[in-house]
């Protein structure tokens, strides 16, 4: 376990962390919440032994094998499944002893060598990390694709493909969501849900980490607290404590209140000194109730449209794209006032390429976008951070836009404003550049919010936003009288904002009959089929290139045979057959056993789901509810499973007998 017991951590001259103790177990999944600047970041360095306690005492078992996704951009030509295995150090290391006992000729070195694989999970190698690979959103033509070829955001998945790769007892995940889009938000979840290990994620998407934790930490005011369960339940159990803690304070207050005027009124009289002196020495022993320090909540609103077009626009047998590449054809949709609409999609399918051609931003290659008279767009674009100048302030942006685009204000009102997006005193004069991607994209939604759009597109916003902006821009958006159109992976802002969804895929764009729960069933149902899909054509691979092998190693021509060596090949053929047959036999009778476990599980689950789902569309006490609710989810995850198991078995087996 885990464990630090009265530890003072500091970050410089800043005290972090002070006289904390707390303790994580073996195979808990926990949520690091708090403040950014908190001392969350510094929390991890401490596990990884990047920094130290300065007081107190940290201890970790020292035989945990410790995983977490590098923070560098990857730089090699690699291919992407050979920079995931790679994540495997263990494996590399054998693979690298086994090439030297070869080099040696060192036969018993070689036998050890290739056990110790086999042990470490050679066989399934690589199956394991395309897996990993294709579940964060990669196409199977891009396993053997060099590293360097794809996008920042892209490799940045492969980094944390590699870290999921690594065999580990402790997982560290930093915003692991940021480069993700829903579909491989979803598969990660499912992942984490199975991973054995201890974890420890940041992050601020909501319902990530309700999905994914049971256990939260709470890092505030240099106080580091343990909940049980997840984030939800943290919200709610640390509110009540708040509240008890506020009427504890009040409650102490008036005490203190009543011996104060005891004191004063009595310190000067002799017959009552005795007592007053009782009474000071009550309030010096006193251990106070801290105040609850209330956080400045963030809070903003979007102006009321001037109009409101209906319909906003209508798209008409629409081919979107880039110059000569088609990504989306016969597109033809309509937006109405007062709509608010979730874009569902695979990255790379075009849900960036729909909004950026109704933002005006790219043009369309054939058919129509009509306007309605008076659209006025308020557009904000995954890149957009890089659209602010680095050295430029927030008032010199609000300046330039409230003179080129409107409407006019005085510096004052714009100081004002401004100050509502919690930029304040010196920060209006804080160069972009120095600022946090948190603090940019708060200055984007101000620069949207003055212009006083009556169409929102919004193209991912919450990846640099923490969680009380995105609570704050879920109400901005609820209140907002205008149309929004909203790409994101962050499902509680699609669910709290979305009333209806469009699906980008396949080349075309249609509505979505089904919520956001639907849509990740859809999400796990595609990613078993890509994935199927790359185990099949891996062993198809595997098996040509077995037989080109074999063709290249049989001899060019062969002698010819008397007739009693003629007479005697078919009966030595037939003996090498069986025994070949024996021996596949002998490879796959396990694996079969075991497929056959996996089938009679996935009937046994599949059964208790439907059982489970037919309960629950009874009338039940709530506590029955609840108990049926856990058991249909825990049931769903362990059906995953084995669905997982038996594909992973199954492709084993076409491997050995693809090859024999």
């Amino acid at each position: 376990m885990i464990t630090l017991r009265n530890l003072t951590l500091r970050r410089g001259a800043k005290v972090l962390l002070d006289q904390v103790s707390v303790t994580l177990n073996p195979g808990e999944k926990v949520a690091l919440v708090g403040r950014n600047g908190a001392g969350k970041s510094s929390l991890f360095a401490l596990f990884t032994g990047a920094l130290h306690e300065d007081a107190g005492e940290f201890s970790m078992p020292a035989q945990w094998r410790m995983s977490q996704v590098a923070q560098h951009m990857p730089e090699t030509d690699e291919s992407a499944t050979d920079f995931v295995l790679g994540g495997d150090t263990r494996l590399m290391e054998l693979r690298a002893a086994l090439a030297r006992a070869e080099a040696g000729g060192d036969g018993m070195q070689i036998a050890h060598a290739h056990s110790d694989l086999a042990d470490a999970g050679e066989h399934d190698a690589a199956p394991r990390a395309q897996a990993l690979i294709l579940g964060l959103g990669f196409k199977v033509h891009e396993l053997q694709q060099p590293v360097n070829s794809f996008s920042g955001g892209w490799r940045m998945r492969l980094q944390l493909a590699r870290a999921l790769m690594a065999p580990s007892d402790l997982l560290l995940l930093d915003e692991p969501t940021n480069h993700l889009d829903l579909d491989a938000l979803v598969w990660l979840e499912a992942w984490l849900q199975r991973y054995p290990g201890t974890l420890v994620v940041i992050s601020h998407d909501r319902e990530f980490l309700d999905a994914v934790t049971g256990v939260t930490l709470h890092i505030d005011h240099q106080k580091l607290t343990r909940y049980g369960g997840n984030y939800s339940a943290f919200e709610t159990l640390r509110a009540q404590q708040l509240e008890l803690q506020q009427a504890a304070f009040a409650k102490q207050q008036d005490k203190i209140a009543h011996l104060q005027k005891f004191i004063d009124r009595f310190k000067a009289k002799a017959t009552k000194a005795k007592q007053a002196q009782s009474r000071v020495k009550a309030l010096e022993r006193m251990e106070k109730v801290a105040p609850v320090l209330a956080e400045a909540e963030f809070s903003f609103e979007f102006k009321e449209p001037a109009n409101l077009p209906n319909p906003m626009l209508a798209i008409s047998d629409a081919v979107l794209g880039y110059g000569e590449k088609v990504i989306l054809r016969g597109v033809s949709r309509s937006v109405l006032a007062g709509q608010r609409i979730g874009i569902l999609g695979a990255n790379g399918q075009g849900k960036s390429t729909l909004v950026k051609t109704i933002a005006r931003e790219i043009p369309a290659l054939a058919g129509t976008i009509t306007e309605g008279k008076g659209l006025h767009i308020g557009y904000f674009a995954q890149q957009e951070l890089d659209v602010l100048s680095p050295d430029s302030n927030p008032l010199e942006h609000m300046i330039r836009l409230a003179r080129d685009v409107g409407p006019a204000a005085r510096e004052q009102e714009l100081r004002n404003f401004l100050g509502s997006f919690n930029f304040s005193g010196d920060m209006v004069a804080q160069a972009v550049g120095t600022m946090s991607g948190g603090e940019k994209a708060r200055l984007v939604l101000a620069m949207i919010v003055w212009q006083r759009p009556n169409l929102l597109l919004l193209d991912e916003p919450t990846n640099h936003l923490d969680l009380a902006t995105r609570e704050a821009l879920s109400i901005a958006l609820n209140e907002f009288e205008g149309t929004v159109l909203l790409v994101s992976h962050d499902r509680a802002l699609l669910r709290s904002t979305c009333d209806e969804f469009w699906l980008v895929g396949g080349g075309r764009v249609g509505p979505f009959d089904g919520d956001l729960d639907d849509y990740q069933r859809y999400l796990l149902d595609e990613g078993k089929r890509l994935r199927e899909a790359a185990r099949l054509e891996s062993a198809a691979a595997a098996a040509t290139a077995s037989a080109v092998a074999e063709t290249a190693s049989a001899p060019a021509a062969a002698p010819t045979a008397s007739p009693a060596a003629a007479s005697a090949r078919p009966q030595e053929q037939r003996r090498l057959d069986a025994a070949a047959r024996q021996q596949m036999a002998a490879r796959t009778r396990p694996l079969k056993k075991e497929l056959a476990q996996a089938e009679q599980q996935i009937a046994q689950l599949q059964a208790e789901i439907q059982s489970l789902e037919a309960k629950l569309a009874t009338a039940l006490p709530p506590a029955d509810i609840a108990e049926a609710g856990k058991r249909l989810k825990q049931a769903g995850a362990a059906l995953e499973a084995a669905e997982e198991r038996w594909l992973t078995l199954s492709g084993e087996i076409e491997a050995i007998e693809a090859a024999a």
